[in-house]
């Protein structure tokens, strides 16, 4: 078995196979020299510094000694040859696999002009949190450009370590896209209470610079933010190039059916996927670290057991930390066609929204609620509940 991405679905699929008796050779390949570890901390206790790098790891190293894996780090795969069934790696050395699962992630969607700059930031790898935290403090001014997930976290992150914040996003509310305008407007709120500056409807265009560093975001509408360090948090691109020439089916991802298949011998998890989701009855890429795991350990049991082979219908879930508010996602928002409270009222900073997608409840919403009373609306997505039941009853049946 060969595993491309020391990532958590990487690891997740060869934690699993041991779990499930495989013991052959497993060789996991990542880019990084790092143990495998978790990215959602980096926008939020790492930054803040309440976390140190130990505190990310997904295992402890013991742990992954008695994987008994060949663990490659620090070294990058740059092609598949599927008829030799082999890996090249950047060294030009070769890695033959009986099974590869590819598990590469995504990489942050670059701004032009920005890469190279003092002071213009990503966030992905530890390395680059570890650059921004370190100019993050009491009156730097920091311009993030996009207001998703990310953007979001990061500004309540920086305004704890004392920084200026200013949120440039392109849409009508930071995440409407994604949450509908109203949850956006009521996150925008709890930003702009805590002293964010968010600017919406604008797009950033052009970085002015001194001496090779930032000093300033220049906006489509002419005006110029002063800027100390810049973040771009202006979405991510999944990690595909390297297949270029490998005849897999790519589009926004690695196409792959309802148990991570993509072509006979390979399958693939995590971000850099686009499952087949049965309960949502189309292809969907999920960026989610909660997913990222499942699809690693569904990946495992197809490799293991392809007689018997278990489609895998996940309820995607996410959750995030807006300051002391924490926001849980269940189902799959994006393309929503409706959406309403269904428990609380957002006035009162508490609130459940449900989303409809066809005749279905495909996700909720809920933010300030106790995990305990979101959990009986996870199994309503999951039972493709029909939108009329889920508007009339003020909670699910259990």
């Amino acid at each position: 078995m060969v595993v491309v991405g020391a990532s958590a679905a990487g690891l997740a699929t060869v934690a699993a196979l041991r779990q499930q008796g495989f013991g052959g050779l497993i060789t996991m390949i990542g880019d990084e020299p790092h143990l495998p570890y978790d990215r959602p901390p980096l926008s939020k206790q790492f930054l803040t510094g309440q976390w140190g790098a130990e505190r990310l790891l997904l295992r402890p190293e013991s742990d992954l000694k008695a994987m008994n894996l060949d663990l490659r780090l620090g070294v990058s795969a740059t092609a598949v040859d599927r008829s030799a069934r082999t890996v090249t790696l950047a060294h030009g050395g070769t890695v033959p696999y009986d099974a590869l699962v590819i598990a590469t992630g995504v990489r942050p969607r670059l701004l032009p002009g920005g890469h190279g700059r003092g002071g213009v930031h990503v966030l992905r790898t530890r390395e680059d949190a570890l650059a921004l935290r370190d100019r993050l403090g009491n009156g730097r001014r920091l311009v993030i450009i996009g207001g998703g997930f990310l953007g979001t976290e990061v500004a309540a992150a920086a305004r704890q370590r004392g920084a200026d914040v200013t949120v440039v996003e392109s849409g009508a509310e930071p995440l409407a896209r994604i949450i509908g305008r109203a949850a956006g407007r009521f996150i925008t709120g709890i930003h702009r209470d805590r002293g964010v500056r968010i600017l919406t409807g604008l797009k950033a265009e052009t970085f002015d610079t001194a001496d090779g560093a930032v000093t300033g975001v220049r906006l489509d509408d002419g005006r110029i933010l002063p800027a100390d360090d810049v973040l771009v948090a202006a979405g991510s691109v999944p990690n595909t190039d390297w297949l270029r020439g490998s005849g897999l089916d790519i589009d926004d991802g690695l196409l792959c059916d309802a148990h991570g298949r993509c072509a006979p011998g390979i399958h693939a998890a995590g971000d850099v996927a686009r499952w087949f989701n049965p309960l949502f009855g189309r292809a969907i890429r999920v960026e989610h670290r909660t997913s990222a795991s499942e699809q690693g350990i569904a990946v495992a049991r197809d490799l293991l057991t392809p007689a018997t082979p278990q489609p895998a219908a996940p309820v995607p879930y996410f959750w995030t930390d807006q300051y002391e508010v924490k926001v849980q996602s269940h189902g799959y928002l994006p393309g929503h066609e409706e959406s309403a409270v269904l428990d609380g009222d957002l006035a009162e900073g508490r609130a459940l929204i449900g989303y409809r997608r066809g005749r279905h409840l495909t996700g909720v919403l809920a933010i300030g609620m106790p995990v305990k009373d979101v959990r009986p609306w996870r199994a309503a997505v999951a039972r493709r509940t029909e939108w009329a039941a889920a508007t009339s009853a003020p909670t699910p049946a259990r």
